[in-house]
């Protein structure tokens, strides 16, 4: 992930938490809140996607699913 992307995925991360804070204090219930993280988190995700993390989880789960088939 280069540095721009980075810079962008902080600055959403940062977003989420002043809303989630926000949230909080006019007394939203916290499955709300944790709600909201959550979604907001995974269209981040799909706005900034981090390539080099998906690929070692790709690598990391190839090699426990080869550990388990033997």
């Amino acid at each position: 992930m280069n540095i721009e992307d980075r810079k962008n995925k902080v600055a959403g991360l940062e977003a989420i938490k002043n809303k989630a804070l926000e949230m909080a204090k006019d007394g939203k219930d916290s499955l709300e809140v944790r709600d909201f993280v959550t979604s907001a988190k995974k269209e981040l995700a799909f706005e900034v996607p981090d390539e080099e993390a998906f690929s070692k989880a790709a690598k990391a789960a190839g090699k426990f699913k080869e550990s388990k088939g033997k």
